[in-house]
């Protein structure tokens, strides 16, 4: 049981950064590169400000504002200096990687015997068991600290995934997609598309710095190098979803995208279970990803030579 609590724990911390990357790739198609420098962002400045006798919440909040600051910047480098999307991305990711060494003042920060966020839910476990270290869930003894972890995080992504959904669902929200599908359309509206397009980026990456905060305080750690390769990973659970739901309406592609990563998610925790070699994990998710991306034109040209071929013969 605690396998499958912690996997999905994870897995909805790092739906935060599957919705931040369904922004700024689904909805205004821009290959943001800086999802992995922001993610590392919030994980760092998070850990300083708690061992530094931050409130966790503050802390947490203070890492989103600086994700959203980076993202900014990206669209910045693309909308004012004509710089190529995935070219801005690279310049804020590699100089991510500086200011987070800079900010941690070493390549890793432990967080032992500091508060979390999920502290007072803890608080409030162990007060209503009666300071039980265990709860019996479903006939498995699940520890408190695991228990409050996995529901303070689904609290937060369940706010976020409604406020996403409200948000995108306003004048100004449809507006900003409709700026990855139709830019003169949105300026024709008297929108700017620009604006449009750094608004996104600040709050994709703003998300994507969350889940590094919350990924932070769940892991005990912060470490320079753990944004590499999230944006796969953040990919790959949104054609999970995509496979799952479909694209039929928002709604069904928010809840899409949290539950193609806690599928992810616990589709890897069952892989390292049975033996996968951790270090090969990174080029799974990449092999996944190519097969997830592969898959859907193979199989239409499978139909056409089948349907072809049926075709031939009645002729």
């Amino acid at each position: 049981m605690s396998l499958v609590m912690g996997a999905f724990t994870m897995g909805l911390i790092l739906s935060l950064l599957s919705l931040g990357m369904l922004i700024s790739f689904r909805m205004i198609r821009f290959t943001d590169i800086t999802v992995d420098g922001s993610i590392a962002l919030g994980a760092s400045l998070t850990a300083v400000l708690l061992s530094s006798g931050w409130n966790p919440w503050l802390a947490t909040l203070a890492a989103v504002a600086a994700g959203a600051f980076a993202g900014t910047v990206t669209g910045l480098l693309n909308t004012r200096f004509k710089i190529q999307e995935l070219l801005a991305g690279i310049l804020v990711m590699t100089a991510l990687y500086s200011v987070n060494l800079r900010v941690m003042g070493r390549s890793n920060i432990p967080l032992l015997n500091v508060p979390s966020v999920s502290s007072t839910m803890e608080n409030v476990i162990a007060f209503l068991s009666g300071g039980a270290e265990k709860i019996n869930v479903m006939g498995w003894l699940v520890p408190v600290v695991d228990l409050a972890s996995f529901l303070t995080t689904l609290v937060i992504c369940i706010v976020i995934g409604l406020l996403l959904f409200r948000f995108l669902l306003t004048h100004f929200g449809m507006g900003l997609r409709a700026a990855g599908d139709n830019a003169q359309m949105v300026r024709a509206q008297g929108l700017n598309d620009k604006t449009m397009i750094v608004f996104s980026l600040a709050l994709a990456n703003g998300l994507v710095a969350l889940s590094g905060a919350l990924l932070a305080q769940y892991q005990g750690f912060a470490d320079v190098q753990m944004g590499i390769g999230m944006m796969v990973w953040g990919l790959a659970s949104i054609i999970i979803g995509e496979a799952l739901v479909g694209k039929a309406g928002l709604g069904l592609t928010i809840t899409g995208t949290i539950l193609g990563t806690l599928l992810f998610r616990l589709l890897i925790a069952i892989a390292l279970r049975w033996g996968l070699n951790p270090n090969d994990l990174k080029m799974v998710t990449a092999l996944f990803v190519f097969a997830a991306l592969v898959a859907p034109s193979f199989i239409v040209g499978l139909k056409k030579k089948v349907t072809g071929g049926a075709g031939y013969a009645q002729s």
